[in-house]
């Protein structure tokens, strides 16, 4: 059954920060904006100073501070390259994110701003040694590809987004590796999943397990799978001679049902034409020569009996 997000943390979407959309002007109008103040201001003072008196202390007070706007006002040019957001701060509280692309101008200067790359990353985890379901020791690595979702989210919900995915896919991949054997060996594996053997089954469980874990940081997990998978050394040549010996007797079992069928076949097929009558013992006889040269590993060498069958 699903759980609903709220119902999952209840108290999530009270501390969670969410992108809000930030308005801003095209940065060349508001470049425009910004340079005919100058002789729009000049012509004010020189209106002040023409009238004398105090006229002339409210036209240097004017200067001093418009002077000190107008080159702050500097600070509200902003360039938003393809695949890249900025979040906007106003003294420590978050006021909300530019994501499109262009050249832009900010009506508050004072916006701190900080951005973050939306483009897709690759991240490949060491080569982490854990026990399978069977408690057999193994080596697994991962690869996820993963972008970011929310730059709110990612800027504000952890400390570094960048390390909250390294550790948090680890953790993920750890997690998964011990719900399931590494081969197929043990009876009660028999019809269930394997981490060597069914790599779509378990790349979209890893997928959803990182992306569960990452989604509170504002990330989107596009894939994720396993880039390496080997028995750690201590146990690599004992699984490997286990493997084989399984092998051995899979295909030993085949040839021995194989060679059954056909010494039937070969004992029913003379009965009914009637070419030989052969009593039991010699049927015996019969099946043990038919399943040695069946069954042998080695080139068998026929003895030609040229007497009596008696």
């Amino acid at each position: 059954m699903e759980v609903s997000k709220n119902e999952e943390s209840p108290e999530i979407d009270e501390i969670m920060f969410k992108d809000i959309h930030q308005n801003s002007l095209n940065g060349f109008i508001g470049m425009a904006f910004h340079l005919l103040a100058v002789p729009a201001f000049f012509l004010f003072t020189f209106i002040l100073y023409a009238g004398g008196g105090f006229g002339v202390t409210i036209g240097i007070l004017l200067q001093i501070v418009i002077g000190i706007v107008w080159f702050v006002m500097f600070n509200s040019y902003m360039v938003i390259n393809p695949n890249e957001a900025a979040t906007l701060t106003f003294f420590g509280k978050y006021s909300g994110t530019v994501d499109e692309e262009g050249f832009h101008y900010l009506i508050n200067p004072l916006f701190e701003k900080r951005k973050i790359s939306l483009r897709i990353r690759n991240f490949e985890s060491a080569k982490l040694k854990v026990n399978d379901v069977n408690a057999n020791p193994i080596e697994i690595g991962a690869v996820v590809v993963w972008k970011v979702v929310d730059a709110a989210e990612a800027m504000f919900e952890v400390d570094n987004y960048h390390d909250y995915v390294q550790i948090q896919s680890e953790a993920a991949l750890r997690a998964m590796s011990t719900k399931y054997p590494y081969d197929i060996i043990e009876d009660k594996d028999i019809g269930g999943v394997a981490l060597s053997s069914h790599q779509e089954v378990i790349a979209r469980e890893l997928q959803l397990s990182v992306e569960a874990r990452l989604k509170r940081a504002g990330i989107q997990v596009l894939e994720a799978r396993i880039s390496h998978l080997a028995y750690s050394q201590e146990i690599a040549q004992a699984m490997l001679r286990r493997q084989q010996a399984s092998a051995v007797v899979a295909a030993r079992s085949e040839i021995v049902k194989g060679a059954v069928g056909m010494v039937e076949l070969a004992l029913e097929q003379l009965s009914q034409k009637n070419i030989i009558q052969l009593d039991e013992d010699k049927k015996a006889t019969m099946v043990s020569n038919l399943l040695v040269v069946l069954c042998s590993e080695t080139d068998t060498t026929p003895v030609v009996n040229t007497g009596s069958l008696s």
